[in-house]
C-alpha cells in the first residue's frame, strides 16, 4: 500500500510540472502584455526581466502554500487515502483544463481553477462519506465555506476593483502627460516615476515579505518597522535616479519603469500563483510525510490533522519551480496566442478585430455613449477642450505610422499605469494570503486603461466589449467546468481504483499530446504566414507568391470538402459529414486570416506596385465568398441528414459529383494561372466558366422536370436546388479570381479604362 501512495506522490509532481508548463502558458499575458504591446524593449530583454522577477518572487509564495492545504476545506476531516484521491483528482482536472484554455488562446485563471477544483474534488468525497459512512459529520464539517467564500468573493471584487481602479489611474495620468508626453515627461516623469516604483517597492517588497521562505523572523520584522524610511528612500533615491537620467542621457523613463513593473508583476504572479502549480502536490507530499511518520495505521483510518498547522515550504522546491516556469516562459508558443488575444482588445488602434459583435456588447456601448454624451453636456466648454487637448491622438498615431511594423499597439504611459496598479493590487492579494487571480486583476486593469484611453473608438467599441464578455463568459466557465470535472474525476478514482486513476491518466496524457501536436501545426502555419508578410517591403512578385500559396492551400481543399459532404449525402454518413464541416471551418479561418492581412499587405507595398495590392484585395475576397458558398452547400447537406429526411435520388448525386469533378478543373486551372502567369493559361481557365455554367443550367432543367413529374420531395428540391446556385456560383467567383490577375498583372496593357 505504501509503494502506491508513493507512486501517486510522484505522479502528483510530474503532474505539477506539467501544470507549471501549462499555466504559465496561459499567465504568462499576464505580466507581458504591457511591455510587449508598447514595444519597451526587445522581446528577449522583457523575458529576462520576467524571468528574474520569476524566481524571486517564486520564494515569496510559501505563505500562499497553505490555501491549497487547508483553504477550502478541512483536512483533519479527511483520511490520508481521501485526501490523496482529492489531490489528484484536481491536479488531473487542472493539466487539462489549462492545456484546453491555451489550445484556444483564451487567458484563463489558474487562480480560479484550483480553487473550484479543490472545491469540487473536496464536495465529492465530503459528499461520499456521508452517504456511507453512518458516523460521518454535516457536509458543511468538511468545506471551509466561509474561506472558500472568502476567496470567490474576493476574486470577484478584483475584477470591478481593478478594471475600475485602472480606469480611474489612466485617465488622471493621461489629464497630467497627454499622448504627446514627451515634453511634459522632462517636468513631472521624475516625480511621477519616483512615486511609481516606491509604491511597487512599498507592496511587493514589504508587504510581500512575509511570506519569503529565505527571511528569517527577525528581518521580516526589521524591514516592517523601517517601512516609512524604506518607501521614503525609495521614493527620494527613484527621482534622484530620474532627474539625472532626464538630465544627461536619452534614456525613456517610462522604459525603464515599465521594465521594473514588469519585473515586479512577474514577481507578484510567482508569488501569488505558484500555489496554484505546486500548492497541490506539496500539500500531498506533507500529507505523505504525516502518514508514513505515523507508521503502523491503515490509510483509510489516519485523519490528516498535521495538515491544519502551518507546514513551511523549502525554498528549494520553490526555486525548481521557478527555473521550470522560467524554461517554460522562454519555449512556450502557446503564450504568444493568450498575449495576442490581450494586445487585440487593447490596442490603441483600429483594425481586424477578433472577437464578433453581440447583442448585449452593442446595447452596452449605445447605453454607454448617451451616458457620456450626458456627461459632456454638462461640462464647461473650457474643461472639455482641456480633455480633447490631453487625449487627442494624433501624436501616437504619426509615430505609428512613421515606424510602420515596429509600431507599438499602444504607447509607455499606459504601459506603466497598467504595470503599476496591477503590480499593487495582486501585492495586497498576496499580502493578505488572498488568492486573487493575477489573470482578472491584470486583463481588467488593462482593460480599464485601454477604455479611459479612447481606445474603444466608435470603429471598435462593440467588438472589443464582445472580446471582453468573451473572456469574462471564459472565466465563468472555468469555475463551472473545475467543479463538475473535479468532482466527477474524484468519484471515478475513489469507486474505480488503481484501474480508474491509470486509465484518466492515460486519457489525459493522449489529450494533451494530440492538442500539443495541433497546437503545433496550427502555430507553425500561423508564423509561416505571418513571415510571408511581415519580412521586408512587398513587391509584385512576393504578393503574387502570396496568392498563389494562399490559392493552393484553399481551393485545393474545397474540392476535397465537398466530394466528402457528398459522399456524406449520397450515403446518410453523418459522421462524415460532420469531418466535412470541421475540414471547412478550418479553411474559413484561413480565409478569413488571409482577409484580416489586407491592410498589412497595403502598409508594406511598394508605390510602383498598387496593382498586386489591389489584385490581392479583390483574391482575398473572392476567396472568402467562395468559402461561404462551401458553407452553403456542407451545412445545409449535413442538417438534412441529421434530420433524417428523404435522401437524393441516385441521379441526383451523380450529376452532383460530375459537377464537382468540373469544378476540381475550374479551381486547378486557377491555380495554375497564379504560377505560371501564362496568357493562354488565363484565357484557358476563363474559357472553362461558360461551359460549366451551362451543365448547371443543363441539370437544373432536368431537376424542374422531375418536380413537375412529382418524382422528388419539396424538401429535397429545395436542397438540391439551393447545391446546383452555391456550385455555379464557386465557379464564377474561381473564374471572377483569373480575370482579377489577367487584368492587372498578366495582361494589363490590353485592358481599357
Amino acid at each position: 500500500m505504501v509503494t502506491f501512495y508513493i507512486i501517486v506522490i510522484g505522479v502528483l509532481f510530474l503532474l505539477a510540472i506539467s501544470d507549471l508548463v501549462v499555466g504559465v502558458s496561459n499567465d504568462a499575458v499576464n505580466f507581458l502584455n504591457s511591455a510587449v504591446g508598447s514595444k519597451a524593449a526587445s522581446l528577449k530583454t522583457i523575458m529576462l526581466v520576467a524571468a528574474v522577477g520569476i524566481l524571486f518572487g517564486c520564494t515569496f509564495s510559501s505563505g500562499m502554500m497553505e490555501v491549497a492545504r487547508k483553504g477550502i476545506f478541512h483536512p483533519e476531516n479527511f483520511y490520508f487515502s481521501e485526501i490523496m484521491i482529492l489531490f489528484l483528482a484536481v491536479m488531473v482536472t487542472d493539466v487539462i483544463l489549462l492545456d484546453a484554455f491555451n489550445t484556444f488562446g483564451m487567458p484563463t485563471s489558474t487562480t480560479v481553477s484550483i480553487v473550484f477544483e479543490l472545491l469540487g474534488a473536496a464536495v465529492a468525497i465530503s459528499v461520499i462519506k456521508v452517504y456511507t459512512d453512518p458516523n460521518a459529520l454535516e457536509i458543511g464539517e468538511y468545506i471551509n465555506s466561509g474561506k472558500a467564500l472568502a476567496i470567490i468573493s474576493g476574486i470577484l471584487l478584483s475584477v470591478v476593483i481593478a478594471f475600475s481602479t485602472g480606469l480611474i489611474i489612466q485617465y488622471l495620468t493621461r489629464l497630467l502627460f497627454s499622448f504627446n508626453y514627451q515634453s511634459r515627461l522632462k517636468s513631472f516623469g521624475p516625480v511621477w516615476g519616483g512615486l511609481a516604483i516606491a509604491a511597487i517597492t512599498y507592496f511587493i517588497l514589504i508587504k510581500g515579505v512575509k511570506g519569503a521562505s529565505f527571511m528569517s523572523e527577525n528581518l521580516v520584522a526589521i524591514i516592517q518597522n523601517n517601512s516609512l524610511k524604506i518607501i521614503g528612500l525609495s521614493f527620494i533615491g527613484w527621482t534622484i535616479i530620474f532627474l539625472v537620467m532626464n538630465w544627461f542621457t536619452k534614456w525613456n523613463i517610462l522604459k525603464v519603469i515599465v521594465l521594473i513593473g514588469t519585473f515586479a508583476l512577474a514577481m507578484a504572479f510567482a508569488g501569488n500563483d505558484l500555489v496554484n502549480f505546486i500548492g497541490v502536490p506539496l500539500a500531498g507530499y506533507n500529507s505523505f510525510e504525516l502518514f508514513i511518520a505515523n507508521g503502523g495505521v491503515e490509510p483509510d483510518g489516519f485523519l490528516m490533522e498535521g495538515l491544519a498547522g502551518k507546514v513551511p515550504t523549502p525554498t528549494l522546491l520553490l526555486l525548481i519551480a521557478g527555473a521550470i516556469m522560467t524554461v517554460t516562459l522562454w519555449r512556450s508558443k502557446k503564450a504568444k496566442r493568450v498575449i495576442q488575444t490581450s494586445l487585440d482588445l487593447g490596442r490603441q488602434y483600429e483594425g481586424s478585430e477578433r472577437f464578433a459583435s453581440y447583442a448585449i456588447s452593442r446595447s452596452l456601448v449605445r447605453q454607454f455613449s448617451k451616458m457620456a454624451n450626458n456627461v459632456n453636456e454638462v461640462l464647461p466648454d473650457k474643461w472639455k477642450e482641456r480633455v480633447e487637448k490631453q487625449f487627442d491622438e494624433k501624436a501616437f498615431l504619426a509615430k505609428q505610422a512613421a515606424l510602420g511594423k515596429d509600431a507599438p499597439a499602444f504607447d509607455l504611459v499606459r504601459a506603466a499605469v497598467t504595470l503599476v496598479v496591477a503590480s499593487i493590487l495582486i501585492a495586497i492579494g498576496t499580502s493578505l494570503k488572498l488568492p486573487l487571480s493575477t489573470t482578472y486583476v491584470t486583463f481588467m486593469v488593462f482593460m480599464g486603461t485601454s477604455l479611459a484611453d479612447g481606445a474603444w473608438g466608435r470603429e471598435s467599441a462593440v467588438y472589443r466589449v464582445s472580446g471582453v464578455l468573451s473572456v469574462i463568459g471564459g472565466w465563468f466557465f472555468t469555475a463551472f467546468s473545475a467543479f463538475v470535472v473535479a468532482f466527477v474525476i474524484a468519484n471515478v478514482f475513489y469507486f474505480g481504483g488503481m484501474v480508474a486513476i491509470l486509465v484518466v491518466l492515460v486519457l489525459a496524457i493522449i489529450f494533451m499530446v494530440r492538442s500539443h501536436r495541433q497546437q503545433e501545426k496550427v502555430l507553425e502555419e500561423q508564423i509561416a504566414f505571418e513571415k510571408n508578410i511581415e519580412e521586408g517591403t512587398l513587391d509584385q512578385q512576393k504578393v503574387i507568391a502570396l496568392c498563389a500559396d494562399n490559392l493552393q492551400d484553399i481551393l485545393g481543399n474545397l474540392y476535397d470538402i465537398l466530394e466528402d459532404a457528398l459522399d456524406g449525402l449520397q450515403n446518410e454518413n453523418l459522421k462524415k459529414l460532420s469531418q466535412s464541416r470541421k475540414k471547412f471551418n478550418n479553411i474559413d479561418k484561413k480565409a478569413n486570416k488571409l482577409k484580416d492581412a489586407a491592410r498589412k499587405v497595403l502598409d508594406k507595398i511598394n508605390d510602383d506596385d498598387m496593382d498586386s495590392a489591389h489584385m490581392f484585395i479583390l483574391v482575398v475576397d473572392y476567396l472568402s465568398e467562395m468559402t461561404n458558398h462551401v458553407q452553403g452547400i456542407v451545412i445545409p447537406s449535413l442538417n438534412h441528414v441529421d434530420n433524417n429526411h428523404k435522401p437524393l435520388l441516385k441521379e441526383q448525386i451523380e450529376e452532383l459529383k460530375r459537377i464537382n469533378k468540373s469544378l476540381k478543373h475550374v479551381l486547378r486551372s486557377t491555380i495554375k494561372v497564379f504560377n505560371t502567369l501564362s496568357i493562354e493559361d488565363a484565357k484557358n481557365s476563363m474559357d472553362m466558366s461558360e461551359p460549366f455554367v451551362k451543365l448547371i443550367r443543363t441539370i437544373r432543367k432536368t431537376q424542374l422536370k422531375r418536380i413537375k413529374n412529382g418524382e422528388i420531395g419539396t424538401r429535397s428540391s429545395i436542397l438540391y436546388l439551393n447545391l446546383l446556385g452555391e456550385f455555379r456560383n464557386l465557379a464564377l467567383f474561381s473564374n471572377r479570381i483569373v480575370q482579377v490577375c489577367n487584368e492587372l498583372i498578366i495582361n494589363p496593357e490590353e485592358q481599357t479604362d
